[in-house]
């Protein structure tokens, strides 16, 4: 029992009524096939409305190293798991999807690749057994992210994989009101490995990745990582000043020049004139807005309602 390193397992759950005690087995058996390793069993439930908080009290009841962690209310799928990673105080944290898309399999190799020396470990969907028309999407998504963004991205990653504990440190002290793990893995993240995986079915329940929350991750991770779309309104703002100013002072000196019937391309022109000065001013204050968004606000990711086996 002595000197064995402990390896924390975070699990956001919402909902997963179905899930957690399957996923909580799963995850305890492959830990058993680790002889050296001590572990803890986070989940922190995001206000389900199901028998979810029922099951996680009796597991909870029945292993202390299984603990839980309520909501007060849903705090969306960005904060509350972000919440949960700086509650571990395991050498490493492994965190997954609690409903078996993410495969409890591949967690001893992931431990590998971290006494290997890797301080992440990401897990990459190369397959998935999801809809091919939504794969087909996240694809596009991933590529134009990518290719946008001024820190480099990792395509096709949700987050799941393991974290040493000197990055989960490096967690614990951002001050973000907006976390994106993913994002944040890509900017942050040092000694960083890969190994693919292929995303299985859900094994119970519903999704509740519906179109809102994935576009909230998509504008989210834009917002974040991206200044091109403030930067082409900028300068597609000043390419229609030119024009119109170009435009109008043509008409102006056609007219003066006897050249008549230009009034509507005189009102035109001025309309584009403005309309761009519009464009160059609202790209302007986006600039300021993507600089200190996340400096103006200091609200808790969540507010907690009761938390189980946290007694140390």
């Amino acid at each position: 029992m002595e000197n064995r390193k402990k390896i924390s397992f975070l699990v956001p759950c919402y909902n997963e009524e179905e899930n957690v005690i399957p996923l909580s087995e799963a995850i305890i058996s492959e830990v058993e096939k680790l002889e050296r390793y001590d572990y803890e069993l986070i989940f922190i439930d995001n206000c389900s409305q199901d028998k979810t908080r029922e099951n996680l009290k009796k597991l909870c009841s029945e292993n202390k190293k299984i603990k839980a962690i309520f909501n007060a209310r849903n705090f969306g799928q960005f904060n509350s798991p972000f919440h949960g990673y700086k509650q571990t105080n395991g050498d490493c944290m492994i965190t997954m999807c609690c409903d078996f898309q993410d495969p409890p399999e591949i967690i001893p190799e992931l431990v590998k690749k971290w006494e290997e020396g890797a301080k992440i470990v990401c897990a990459v969907k190369k397959t998935s057994k999801e809809n091919r028309l939504i794969r087909g999407l996240r694809t596009i998504y991933y590529k134009i992210i990518k290719k946008m963004s001024e820190v480099e991205q990792i395509e096709h990653f949700t987050g799941f994989g393991l974290y040493d504990k000197s990055f989960v440190d490096v967690l614990k002290d951002l001050d973000d009101p907006a976390p994106f793990i993913r994002g944040i893995v890509a900017e942050l993240g040092y000694q960083r490995v890969e190994i693919p995986y292929e995303q299985a079915k859900r094994r119970a329940g519903k999704t509740s990745n519906n179109f809102s929350r994935l576009y909230d991750a998509a504008m989210l991770s834009f917002t974040t990582y991206t200044k091109s779309p403030v930067r082409f309104f900028m300068f597609f703002g000043i390419f229609i000043a030119i024009l119109s100013g170009v435009g109008l002072i043509t008409s102006i000196v056609l007219k003066a020049l006897g050249y008549g019937g230009f009034d509507l391309g005189i009102i035109l022109s001025a309309i584009g004139l403005f309309s761009s000065v519009s464009y160059i001013g609202i790209s302007v204050i986006g600039e300021y807005i993507l600089n200190v968004k996340t400096k103006v606000t200091h609200r808790p990711l969540v507010i907690e309602e009761k938390r189980i086996n946290f007694d140390e």
